[in-house]
C-alpha cells in the first residue's frame, strides 16, 4: 500500500510542536518520514512570516533544500487557492516554478476553480498530477476533465467531522470514479476526528492512504505522537495486523 507523509499542511506549532515550518525543518520531517516507512511526501511550503505558499522563489527554495539533503525523495505540493489570490494568481506562479527545481508531483483540488486548467499546466510543466475531491459535488468536473486518466492516483478528502459518514462517502465516491472507469489508485484520507477510520478504510479497501500533521495530530489510541515518523509507523503497524 502507497503510503504518502502529510507532514505539515496549515498547521501550527501550538497544535503540536514538531510541526515543520522551515525549509529545513521540512526537509529533516520528510527523511524521517521516509525512513519510517513512507513512499513519498506531501509537504506546503511557508513563507517567513508563516504563511502557504507557491511563489516560485518559495517553491525552489525548498526543492532544492531537499535534492541537496537527499534527491531520492519523491516530494510533491499544493496547488490550492488559498496560498494565492486567485485562479490567474496560481496559474501564474505554477508557469514560474523553476524549470531546474519543480516537485515531483502535485495535487490539484476538483472543487475549486479552475482546476482542470491547472491539472493541464501541472502536466505540462512535467510533474506527476494527482487531482482530490471533498465531496460528490466535486466528482463531475474531476469526471469532465482533460487529464482524468493521466492522474497518479485520486485523493479523495471527505470533509465531514463524522467518521462513519466519512468512511461511506470516501467509498461512495470511490463506487462512482470507478464506474466512470478511472483505474488510477485511489487514495483515502481524513482530517482529526476522521483520520484513523479512514485510513484503516482505505487498508480495508486496498486503497492508498496517507497520514502526517497536516491531517491529524494524534496516534490511534488518542495519544501524542513524538512526530510524523510516529504516525507513519502507526499505518504501518495497522497494515500489519
Amino acid at each position: 500500500m502507497l503510503l504518502k507523509a502529510a507532514i505539515n499542511g496549515g498547521r501550527s506549532t501550538d497544535e503540536h510542536p514538531a510541526v515543520p515550518r522551515t525549509t529545513d525543518e521540512i526537509v529533516a520531517a520528510s527523511r524521517a518520514a521516509i525512513a519510517a516507512g513512507a513512499d513519498v511526501v506531501h509537504a506546503h511550503v511557508l513563507t517567513e512570516s508563516g504563511e502557504q505558499t507557491i511563489h516560485p522563489d518559495d517553491i525552489g527554495t525548498w526543492v532544492r533544500a531537499m535534492r541537496a539533503a537527499d534527491p531520492t525523495v519523491v516530494i510533491g505540493t499544493t496547488t490550492g487557492l488559498w496560498t494565492v489570490t486567485g485562479h490567474e494568481q496560481r496559474m501564474s506562479y505554477l508557469a514560474e516554478w523553476p524549470a531546474d527545481a519543480l516537485p515531483d508531483f502535485a495535487s490539484v483540488a476538483f472543487c475549486e476553480e479552475g482546476a482542470a486548467e491547472a491539472a493541464q499546466l501541472v502536466l505540462e510543466r512535467g510533474m506527476v498530477l494527482e487531482s482530490a475531491v471533498w465531496s460528490m459535488a466535486d466528482v463531475p468536473a474531476l469526471l469532465a476533465s482533460p487529464t482524468l486518466h493521466q492522474n497518479v492516483r485520486v485523493l479523495i478528502e471527505p470533509e465531514t467531522e463524522n467518521p462513519d459518514e466519512a468512511v461511506q462517502q470516501c467509498r461512495e465516491i470511490a463506487a462512482v470514479i470507478r464506474k466512470a472507469g478511472v483505474t488510477a489508485p485511489i487514495l483515502y484520507h481524513g482530517y482529526d476526528t476522521t483520520v484513523w477510520p479512514v485510513v484503516e478504510a482505505a487498508i480495508a479497501d486496498g486503497c492508498e492512504t496517507r497520514i502526517g500533521f497536516e491531517d491529524g495530530v494524534t496516534m490511534p489510541d488518542g495519544s501524542a505522537p513524538v512526530d510524523n515518523a510516529d504516525l507513519i509507523r502507526a499505518v504501518r503497524e495497522l497494515e500489519g495486523r
